[in-house]
């Protein structure tokens, strides 16, 4: 099991994707590895959510994780499926206790000072800034970075490709997360190849 800054490391993108249907899950996972995004955050917002998380999990250098987790019976479940990190949009002792006793990487959401140091509390310091747009933007995380040097973060809400350059121009951020990649519509269409040019070129955003 990896831990959640090597897999925030992997790409300077995390895909978030919302899956319909399962038969969709491994071509849209191969589009995206294929096209050099890794760490696939797979949102438990479907009842086919699991079963998609099987599916992409077998799909050869996909890092597939778990995200909309809120309690700690997603965790398990998610986990169950082959979940291989957590990602939750706020910070619980619940959730973060649950991932923490199975071994799951997780990546908590964090909006505030005050969720920081909860985090930290926690033996935490790799966050998902949620949602990030709303919460400040990047100017957020460069106030962020005085007191909370050590912190390292994965912003995602409203973070677009337009957007994304900037965020990963800051030193504190090592990935960011966005729908823009794999959005439903494109899934349903059955778009891999639109998909796997959206992957390439956000695998391509370095500093």
């Amino acid at each position: 099991m990896s831990a959640i800054s090597d897999i925030m490391r992997r790409a300077p993108v995390i895909p978030v994707l919302t899956v319909e249907r399962a038969e969709d899950a491994r071509p849209l996972a191969e589009a995206l590895v294929g096209g050099g995004l890794f760490a696939l955050e797979v949102t438990l917002r479907t009842p086919t959510a699991l079963d998609v998380i099987r599916a992409m999990a077998s799909v050869e250098h996909a890092i597939v994780g778990a995200g909309t987790v809120i309690n700690a019976p997603d965790v398990d479940a998610a986990f169950g499926a082959g979940a291989q990190f957590i990602v939750s949009p706020g910070l619980t002792a619940p959730v973060v206790e649950r991932a923490q006793e199975i071994g799951a990487p997780i990546l908590p959401g964090i909006a505030t000072a005050s969720d920081l140091m909860r985090g930290l509390d926690m033996g935490l310091d790799h966050f998902k800034f949620f949602p990030a747009e709303q919460a400040g933007g990047a100017a957020m995380l460069k106030a962020f970075s005085g007191p909370f040097a050590a912190c390292r973060f994965c912003p995602t809400g409203g973070v677009t490709a337009a957007l994304a350059a900037t965020y990963l121009a800051l030193p504190n951020v090592l990935c960011v997360g966005g729908t823009w990649i794999a959005p439903p519509e494109l899934v349903r269409a059955g778009d891999w190849a639109e998909i796997g040019a959206r992957a390439a070129i956000a695998a391509a955003l370095r500093t």
